[in-house]
C-alpha cells in the first residue's frame, strides 16, 4: 500500500457526495489512501451530512482502516484503508438519510473483497425512498440488475420502507464477492439494448395514503403518457406500513440486453397523477435516445468498467456532470483512460 495520499478536490465540477463515495470506495479497493477536501462545497449545506458520514465510517470498518475528520459538517477527511474484510455490518441511521447512497459507498468494495465470503449489511433507520437519491426500487431493479450482468451477486431484502422526514426503514443486503479466481467484473458492454420486452411500473405509498388511492393514481398518470403508445406495461400498486406519509414510483424498461429506469417521489400538494406522468415522460426521454443505459446508471457503472481491467464501452442517454466528475475521480486511482465520443463512453485500460 502506498503511503502517499491521493488528493481529491471535492468541489470539482459536480461537487457533490458522489466524489466522496467513489473516491473512498476506490481507495479501499486499491489500498491507496486519499485526502478529500472541499467536501460537497457546491451544496447549500457543505460538508458531511449524516448519510455521507455513516457511509465512510462503515467503509472504514469494512476495510479495517483509519479515518480522520469524520464528524458532521466536516469538509475534509483523510482515509487510510487496509485489507477489505467480509463481515456483518449493522448500521443505525437516526435520520431519513438515503439508504441507497450509503450502499453505493459499500457495495463496490465488498464485491472486491479478497476473501471469498459474503458481506452482510443490516440497516436500521433511514429512507428507502427520498429526495436527491435513487429509490430502492431503482436500486434493486435497475442498478443491481445491471450489475448482475457483470457477474455481481447481491441480494436485497426490504423489511420496511421509510420516507422523508422520519425514515425508519429496515433493509438487509447480502453481497457475494466476485469469484476468487477472477477478482474483477466481467467485460462491460452496454452499447446495444435490443428489443423492448416490457415496462414494469412499481407504484408504492404509505398506508397513511391508502384511502386516497395514491399508488393507483400514480399509475393512472403513467397510463396517460405510455398507454396511448401501446407499450407492454406490467403494473403493481403497493402500500407499506411506514412512520410517515410518502409515495414513490419507479418505471423499469426491460430490453433484451439492458435495463433503463426512471423514478419519482410524491410531494405535498402535488397530484399523484402528475408524479406518475413525470416519471413516464422521463422514461420516454431516456428511451428515445436509443442508448444502452439511462443518465443515472451511466455514472454509477463507470467504476465497474474501470475495475474490469478490460476495454469496455457503454452508450448513455446523456453525459451528465455526475458522469464527468466520476470519470475524473476514477482516473486518479486506476491505470487507464476514459474516452467520450458523443454519447459513447469507452474505458481503455493500460
Amino acid at each position: 500500500m502506498s503511503n502517499e495520499l491521493i488528493k481529491i478536490d471535492g468541489s470539482y465540477l459536480e461537487g457533490g457526495g458522489q466524489i466522496l463515495r467513489t473516491a473512498c470506495a476506490l481507495s479501499a479497493i486499491t489500498q491507496k489512501p486519499c485526502h478529500i477536501f472541499n467536501i460537497r462545497k457546491q451544496r447549500s449545506k457543505p460538508g458531511l451530512m449524516p448519510q455521507h458520514l455513516l457511509g465512510v465510517q462503515c467503509l472504514t470498518r469494512l476495510c479495517d482502516g483509519k479515518l480522520e475528520g469524520d464528524f458532521l459538517g466536516s469538509e475534509e477527511i483523510k482515509f487510510y484503508p487496509q485489507k477489505i474484510r467480509p463481515q456483518n455490518l449493522k448500521i443505525k441511521i437516526e435520520t431519513a438519510g438515503s439508504i441507497t447512497l450509503i450502499l453505493q459507498t459499500l457495495i463496490l468494495p465488498a464485491l472486491f473483497a479478497k476473501e471469498n465470503k459474503t458481506t452482510k449489511i443490516a440497516i436500521d433507520g433511514g429512507a428507502t425512498d427520498t429526495f436527491f437519491s435513487p429509490t430502492i426500487d431503482y436500486f434493486q431493479y435497475v442498478f443491481l440488475k445491471t450489475l448482475e450482468k457483470t457477474g455481481a451477486k447481491i441480494e436485497v431484502n426490504i423489511l420496511q420502507r421509510g420516507y422523508y422526514p422520519k425514515g425508519g426503514a429496515k433493509v438487509e443486503i447480502i453481497i457475494q464477492p466476485f469469484c476468487s479466481t477472477e477478482r474483477r467484473a466481467k467485460q462491460i458492454n452496454f452499447a446495444e439494448r435490443g428489443e423492448l420486452k416490457k415496462i414494469l411500473v412499481l407504484s408504492g405509498a404509505s398506508e397513511f395514503l391508502k384511502e386516497k388511492n395514491i399508488a393507483e393514481r400514480q399509475i393512472m398518470g403513467v397510463r396517460e403518457i405510455l398507454g396511448k403508445l401501446k407499450l407492454p406495461l406490467e403494473e403493481k400498486a403497493m402500500y407499506y406500513r411506514t412512520q410517515c406519509p410518502g409515495s414513490h414510483i419507479c418505471l423499469i424498461a426491460e430490453f433484451e440486453k439492458t435495463i433503463i429506469g426512471a423514478d419519482n417521489l410524491g410531494k405535498i400538494e402535488k397530484r399523484a397523477e402528475d408524479v406518475g406522468k413525470e416519471a413516464a415522460l422521463e422514461l420516454l426521454k431516456q428511451v428515445k435516445t436509443e442508448a444502452g443505459l439511462d443518465k443515472h446508471m451511466a455514472d454509477q457503472i463507470l467504476p465497474y468498467m474501470a475495475l474490469s481491467e478490460r476495454k469496455s464501452s457503454i452508450t448513455v442517454s446523456e453525459i451528465t456532470n455526475h458522469c464527468k466528475t466520476n470519470i475524473w475521480v476514477i482516473e486518479k486511482f486506476l491505470s487507464g483512460k476514459f474516452e467520450i465520443k458523443n454519447n459513447v463512453i469507452i474505458w481503455n485500460p493500460k
